[in-house]
């Protein structure tokens, strides 16, 4: 096996995701599986918590990122590496605890927005999953938890999809965890000597790289220039926000979402794009403000899937215009005439230029103060293709995922968007300071949301 190969390192992007954690609040995404605890008999007592604990830890090995480390590197030795934690103890990132009063959904919503904002230690592998039992009747829940640096929204996932039970040749559920080889874990840690040598062959390398780089710099630009990017007037979506953050989500049919766009040549992504532009709207005119049009920073990956050796993060972001006024199928038009002017283009070029940027201002201890005043975004909306068959973990059915994320800097509240299993969930997560009126925008975009499919 060649240096370079034994060498896990993180990527740009990965790099990108560390050099912008300065704010109130750590970068960290992750899913709350929501599960159906009824066993065939109908007695409520298809949960097992020992076993479910035990069940996780045997499935850890297949995905390895999962007992890994992040280091950095000596100094010329390039970036940080990934390393087997010979330490490794599954106790330390896996909890079992009851759900809080009312004992609900929300209730579970609420918990998770605790966990989210709580800091991963560094020193051991970045993930927490939390099991809360006694929600409502007969149900559980997951709250899985990472940074993102161990994962974008597509690899995390891949990580989810090594969590859950997998099916045998049958097709039937197999609830017990994939046997993988412990002979070659942890793996030795490679010298400064193969280190030094590896960093200086990626380099080499990316030479050959340049008229890709310097193309994506051609499309980073003109994407910049279609949504003719100015300094937006200050607005109550723009303000600093605290290490608290808050959690709702809205569930409707995709059938109905999926069906809306096709009517307009749109995408799902694109009607939920105009949705949250009219909700927005609506709130803001509540609290006395008038915005008819925003701009929103949408993520793009580079990859439709992953794998759980192929983690990390592959992905940039488009600044998309969403109307926030007008009659819904013209908004819905206008925003997918955007999005596809965008993908016409390098999809997220745009991190091309800002991504060594943010990591300029980052080494001059400048990033946090140019985020917590910026106004060239209102907000960010992350939209995810999640499993469409139904899932299982611990033998038990996944009725539902909502997505986790935060946003760092002066954006109140953001959106999360995940299908799964003929639904789609919509999670907001803002700054409760900042956006104590949650509850109301979770009201006008399930109508903006309702008022699109019909």
């Amino acid at each position: 096996m060649g240096v370079s190969s034994s060498i896990d390192r993180v990527s740009t992007d990965d790099l990108m995701s560390l050099a912008t954690e300065h704010g109130a609040s750590p970068l960290q995404v992750g899913a709350v599986l929501m599960i159906d605890t009824v066993d065939v008999l109908g007695s409520g007592t298809g949960l097992d918590v020992e076993r479910a604990v035990d069940l996780l830890a045997q499935r850890l090995p297949g995905v390895p990122r999962l007992r890994q480390r992040l280091v950095p590197a000596p100094f010329g030795c390039g970036r940080p590496i990934w390393v087997d934690d010979a330490d490794f103890d599954v106790t330390e990132h896996v909890s079992v605890i009851p759900c809080p009063s009312p004992g609900d959904e929300q209730a579970v919503l609420d918990l998770a927005a605790v966990l989210l904002v709580n800091p991963l230690p560094r020193t051991r592998a970045l993930w927490a999953a939390t099991l809360v039992t006694g929600v409502a009747r007969h149900q559980a829940a997951l709250i899985v938890v990472f940074h993102h640096v161990l994962a974008d929204g597509v690899a995390g996932l891949a990580v989810l999809g090594g969590l859950v039970d997998q099916s045998d040749a049958t097709g039937k559920p197999r609830a017990v965890g994939s046997k993988t080889r412990e002979s070659d874990f942890p793996r030795p840690q490679a010298s400064i000597r193969q280190l030094a040598i590896d960093a200086w062959t990626r380099r080499l390398g990316s030479l050959r790289g340049f008229p890709v780089l310097l193309r994506r710099l051609q499309d980073a630009a003109r994407e910049l220039r279609s949504v003719r990017w100015t300094r937006l007037r200050s607005t109550s979506l723009n303000r600093p926000t605290g290490p608290r953050r808050s959690l709702a989500s809205v569930t409707v049919a995709l059938d109905g979402i999926r069906n809306a766009g096709h009517a307009q040549k749109a995408t799902v992504n694109d009607v939920v794009l105009t949705a949250i532009g009219g909700a927005l709207h609506r709130l803001l005119a509540l609290r006395g403000e008038a915005v008819d049009r925003f701009i929103v920073s949408v993520p793009f990956s580079e990859r439709r899937a992953a794998t759980h050796g192929d983690l990390g993060n592959r992905s940039g972001v488009i600044p998309i215009r969403v109307p926030g006024v007008g009659a819904a199928a013209s908004r819905l038009r206008f925003v997918a005439e955007g999005t596809r002017k965008a993908k016409r283009s390098s999809p997220g070029a745009t991190t091309a230029l800002l991504g060594p940027f943010f990591r300029v201002l980052a080494q001059l201890g400048l990033f946090q103060w140019f985020v917590d005043r910026q106004r060239l975004i209102h907000t960010f909306v992350s939209n995810l293709r999640g499993p469409e068959q139904r899932l299982s973990i611990f033998g038990c059915p996944v009725t539902a995922i909502v997505p986790l994320s935060t946003s760092t800097g002066n954006v109140t509240v953001s959106f999360t968007v995940l299908s799964y299993a003929g639904d789609l969930t919509i999670t907001l997560i803002a700054d409760p300071d900042a956006c104590p009126d949650l509850a109301t925008l979770q009201d006008l975009l399930a109508e903006e949301l309702a008022e699109l499919a019909r």
